[in-house]
């Protein structure tokens, strides 16, 4: 792949950052304040639950709207035309994202909550917690995938077109696919809400992220080319980006924080499965990348995208379905919990074992 737009777009998404090198720390101190908060505060956190249309909370879909949208608007969807060169790290992550991942939470949260937990948990909150799983499964990484393509110095180019490539089928399959494993799980699926999450959380700022991208290029300044433009705008946007994400986790944390203070064990429960989740379907991807001599550049990325989840959609998904005080949306917070540690281990790996690739 030799798009120099392309490339240069990707890269513009920065190099690793303050907020980057330390997201562990942040996500930390907001889950902390988030359960103090919510503790100290619960009137307040009751307020903002009660902001709803459709079944939609509108102040988490702001928050989630200021994550999504400034990510997609680096979504370039003419490197869709690259997909035929290098297939193989893109065949390996979109059957890994929509072949096995979803099934795989599924038969976890089964395993695990209908039976090996049988005696611990109450058979309706287990259905709340697999369908938390399901949501979090059928939710492949979105946003967070330039920061672990950048943490193992992989290519730019390629994981661009994997987002593009992923963003589109997601668009088209995410809600089908829940429909179908949380009709499986025997829990009602309100189609209503599902599509509507869909609309508002992928499609619309998919349309906004083209449109926004469109408009940029033809105005770029002159002797200016498309991709710096969009890295301007871009970084215009990134300080609210981060902000809108720390409060995300705040107000989750500070939604779910009496479940969490009251109730350790049940966490310590929902976390399981997910642990088994990531580290499981990373050893597949990445393993199959090494069986079949893919260059690491391109193998760690797709294992650890692979890996991670559109946590921002899931959350929201999981409330308006669910609401904000249900098993699904704890599991899908715990979800955040557990991940930003995990894939910074799976980070930590990858780049120990580089050598063992091709092009390392």
């Amino acid at each position: 792949m030799n798009s120099d737009n392309t490339e240069a777009s990707v890269a513009s998404i920065g190099g690793i950052g303050f907020f980057e090198k330390w997201l562990s720390v942040w996500v930390a101190l907001c889950i902390a304040v988030g359960i103090g908060l919510g503790s100290a505060l619960p009137e307040l956190f009751q307020f903002l639950a009660g902001l709803e249309y459709a079944s939609v909370n509108i102040v988490v879909a702001v928050l989630i709207w200021g994550m999504v949208y400034p990510m997609m608007v680096n979504v370039d969807f003419a490197s869709l035309r690259h997909i035929g060169d290098r297939p193989k790290g893109l065949i390996i992550t979109i059957a890994v994202n929509w072949l096995i991942k979803p099934f795989s939470m599924v038969a976890l949260g089964i395993i695990f909550f209908e039976v090996l937990f049988v005696d611990l948990i109450a058979p309706a909150d287990a259905q709340q917690y697999i369908a938390g799983l399901i949501l979090l499964g059928a939710a492949p990484c979105t946003a967070m995938v330039f920061v672990w393509s950048q943490l193992t110095r992989g290519d730019p180019t390629y994981t661009l077109v994997q987002v593009s490539l992923n963003d589109v089928i997601m668009v088209f399959a995410f809600a089908p696919l829940v429909a179908l494993l949380l009709g499986v799980t025997d829990i009602i699926v309100p189609w209503q809400t599902l599509l509507l999450s869909v609309g508002l959380y992928v499609v619309i700022p998919l349309i906004a992220g083209a449109v926004t991208r469109q408009i940029l290029t033809n105005h770029a300044k002159r002797g200016e080319d498309a991709a710096a433009a969009i890295t301007r705008f871009t970084d215009l946007l990134k300080p609210f980006s981060i902000i809108a994400l720390l409060a995300t986790v705040v107000l989750l944390f500070g939604f779910q924080g009496h479940v969490i203070l009251d109730r350790p064990l049940l966490i310590a429960l929902i976390a399981v499965p997910l642990l088994v989740q990531s580290y499981g379907i990373f050893a597949i991807a990445y393993g199959a990348a090494y069986l079949w001599r893919v260059p690491f550049n391109v193998a760690a990325p797709c294992a650890l995208i692979g890996t991670s989840n559109f946590f921002e959609l899931a959350v929201a998904v999981a409330i308006s379905l669910f609401g904000l005080n249900s098993g699904a949306a704890l599991t899908t917070v715990v979800g955040v919990l557990v991940e930003v540690p995990v894939m910074l281990s799976l980070v930590a790996f990858a780049n120990r074992t580089r050598g063992s690739f091709p092009g390392a």
